[in-house]
């Protein structure tokens, strides 16, 4: 039977203005600029979503691997206690490797956080083609050595700080997670949202090409800004692709989410797969009828509403 949409997803989407229909266009192949100026587009996905006032934010500075500073925003829930040592999570946000700010995803950092009351550290990762690898893993792992460093003062305890990405996120929080095995820093756990995971994504399935809203193409862009004339080769660092790596043993706890229809979908579940068979503790989520970045198109409907549900009770768990 061919793939449907979620008939609640496939009525939202029925519903919208055809001038809010800005993630269904697809840019050229490797043009760059023109998936960074989509951005207008998760500018108004953050503007849905609604303010918590009562999540205090906190800006600091991370030094990288290269000397440089970056921004990483602190998110404290209402009534967090300092002097005590709880959980946290550092977070990376989407945008195909190519755009994306920790600004244009204020809210939603700010709404899990409130919801879990779990506190977070978004990490404004510099992107690529202008930074490409390492620097935007390199960012994210200064981002969690930043908080691991500073967990006493912070209220958090450094063995229970997981790394959460959505998209090219959570790529770089595999990533950095992969970083963090090698250099010996604790993470609590992995929490992948339709994760970014291989360069190799860049020839169609015909069965997903009709409901590839990060497309083909478009993946093709994002790699080759990250990797230059290296993409789809032999020599591609696991610390870019992580599905790249030949080991995944001794790495933490992950949550894996994906749609049916997202064009990462086997990369992430041979990923969530290769991870169990090292004997790491995985929950692996597919939700049918759901293309990538599902839960931005209608926040309303039943399967993102679990989907959040899950990914809460996968922070609150820490």
């Amino acid at each position: 039977m061919p793939h449907q949409l979620d008939p609640q997803l496939r009525q939202a989407l029925a519903d919208r203005r055809p001038a809010d229909d800005d993630q269904a266009h697809s840019s050229a192949r490797g043009d760059w600029k023109a998936l960074r100026e989509g951005e207008s587009a998760l500018a108004v996905f953050d503007a849905m979503r609604p303010e918590q006032p009562s999540v205090t934010r906190t800006d600091h500075h991370a030094v990288s691997h290269d000397g440089a500073e970056v921004l990483v925003r602190w998110y404290v829930p209402e009534h967090h206690d300092t002097a005590g040592a709880g959980p946290a999570a550092v977070f990376l946000h989407g945008g195909g490797m190519v755009s994306g700010s920790v600004a244009l995803f204020d809210r939603l950092v700010a709404g899990y956080t409130a919801a879990s009351g779990v506190p977070m550290l978004s990490v404004d990762y510099r992107r690529a083609p202008e930074h490409p690898h390492p620097t935007p893993v390199e960012d994210a792992y200064a981002g969690l050595a930043w908080l691991a460093s500073h967990a006493g003062e912070l209220g958090v305890d450094p063995a229970r700080i997981a790394l959460m990405g959505e998209s090219a996120g959570g790529g770089l929080a595999a990533g950095a997670a992969l970083l963090a095995r090698e250099r010996e820093l604790p993470v609590a756990k992995q929490i992948l949202v339709y994760p970014m995971l291989d360069d190799r994504t860049t020839e169609p399935d015909p069965a997903l090409l009709p409901f590839a809203l990060w497309t083909y193409d478009n993946n093709h862009t994002g790699w080759h800004a990250l990797l230059g004339d290296t993409i789809g080769g032999p020599d591609v660092p696991a610390h870019a692709a992580p599905a790249r790596a030949d080991d995944l043993s001794g790495l933490p706890p992950a949550y894996v989410e994906v749609g049916e229809l997202d064009i990462f979908r086997d990369e992430d579940i041979v990923y969530a797969r290769r991870l169990a068979a090292t004997g790491t503790s995985v929950e692996l989520h597919v939700h049918p009828g759901c293309p990538h970045a599902f839960d931005q198109l209608a926040p309303q409907i039943d399967v993102v509403q679990r989907a959040r549900a899950d990914r809460l009770r996968a922070l609150s768990s820490l």
